[in-house]
């Protein structure tokens, strides 16, 4: 498995970092999309992705820094699946989203050469904000779906966990955080794999490589030439956990999913703003550094990775980009206008770098385990089975 980062800012698109999207490759070369904000595809083109290789979009919540790039994405697959008649594209997340892509490439009239299904999952009752009645707006899918909808399941919680998807090789479960709106984190489970076989042992029994070994290793009983009858329980070790990764939404607090987060490889969460800016964080329902290393600490994960920062916090200088700062004076490399405006906060940015984040998660995370890293975007993270060494 890896892991790639397309967009790691919060809020709105900078000219260095896009908004959130996270892509999971796996072996075999499919690859899964966490969250679709505005540009991604723009960023799947400059990554190492294959568009065609994409087949499900998880979305963890529908404000538009995680969303609005779904469409456009959409609609660049069709350019890459023309050929594939077998293909379909599952896209998962909270109730409304059904409506939105439907209503989007509608009104839009975008044909597609494949079909789609959105499956939603549901919100518990007290997920919703208490003046979420307010702003009247009916989530329920309306109107004729899109000539290439199929129809998809909506996904309830059962104490507190919503069983996303189970195949034969990894298992997705949802579990509620808080924030301004419904918001969900998947965990990602790799089924477990048997054990090693204990050649030697069978050779001593007097089974020699062949077939049976296959048979074995399968779970089926087999029988040695002097016909001792052999159990898998006595010639395959103990089984090989799958790997475990957790991608969280926007959080300040994701305590009600701790259980099923436990012993994540990876745990990516949000360090939207420095620990000096906990209480405006948390207002905004974001978090800080020590908050995510914290929740790293109690869900006992091998490595935390933290994106989605805030505009006020660039990526640390390249020599390159000292050398050409140093040509142009104080001012510094030239910025877009955009960027020179408030952050999302409704703050004036004194502009710092990520390195900070990164020192006061480490400071949190000191005499751990768990080590800590910063997301850039396009940055690629292998994440290497239990028994290939650490992260």
């Amino acid at each position: 498995m890896k892991l790639v980062f397309l967009g790691t800012a919060s809020c709105y698109p900078t000219a260095h970092r896009a908004v959130s999207c996270t892509a999971l490759k796996f072996e075999d070369g499919l690859v899964w999309l966490f969250d679709c904000g505005e540009g991604s595809q723009i960023q799947v083109q400059k990554s190492s992705i294959r568009p065609s290789k994409i087949t499900k979009i998880f979305i963890t919540h529908l404000h538009g820094d995680h969303l609005f790039g779904i469409s456009g994405l959409i609609c660049t697959l069709g350019n890459q699946v023309m050929d594939r008649k077998d293909f379909v594209l599952e896209i998962y997340g909270p109730q409304g989203l059904r409506r939105y892509v439907r209503e989007v490439l509608c009104l839009s009239r975008s044909p597609l050469p494949f079909p789609y299904r959105v499956h939603e999952l549901i919100p518990m009752d007290d997920q919703l904000p208490r003046k979420w009645g307010t702003w009247g707006i009916n989530q329920e899918a309306a109107g004729p779906p899109h000539p290439q909808e199929l129809q998809g399941r909506d996904i309830c919680a059962e104490n507190g966990v919503w069983d996303v998807l189970q195949d034969d090789s990894v298992s997705v479960q949802a579990g509620r955080v808080k924030h301004r709106v419904p918001t969900f984190g998947y965990v990602i489970t790799e089924n477990p794999r048997p054990g090693k076989l204990n050649v030697e042992k069978l050779k001593e029994l007097g089974v020699k490589p062949g077939p049976l070994y296959a048979t074995i290793k399968r779970g089926e009983e087999i029988t040695s030439p002097s016909g001792q009858v052999i159990s898998p329980v006595d010639v395959i070790g103990p089984p090989i956990l799958g790997r475990k990764i957790t991608i969280l939404g926007d959080t300040y607090n994701s305590d009600q999913m701790l259980d099923i987060v436990r012993n994540s490889d990876v745990i990516i969460h949000e360090a939207t703003l420095e620990d000096a800016m906990r209480e405006k964080a948390i207002e905004n329902g974001h978090s800080t550094p020590s908050m995510a290393a914290e929740y790293a600490l109690r869900a006992d994960a091998r490595k935390l990775i933290l994106y989605h920062f805030s505009q006020r916090y660039k990526s640390e200088p390249t020599e390159e980009g000292k050398q050409e700062k140093k040509e142009q004076g104080e001012d510094g490399i030239q910025k877009l206008e955009l960027e020179d405006q408030d952050d999302c906060f409704g703050e004036e940015k004194d502009v710092s770098y990520v390195s900070i984040l990164l020192a006061e998660a480490r400071s949190a995370l000191e005499c751990s385990k768990c080590s800590v890293i910063i997301a850039e975007d396009l940055m690629e993270v292998d994440v290497p089975r239990r028994h290939e060494g650490s992260l």
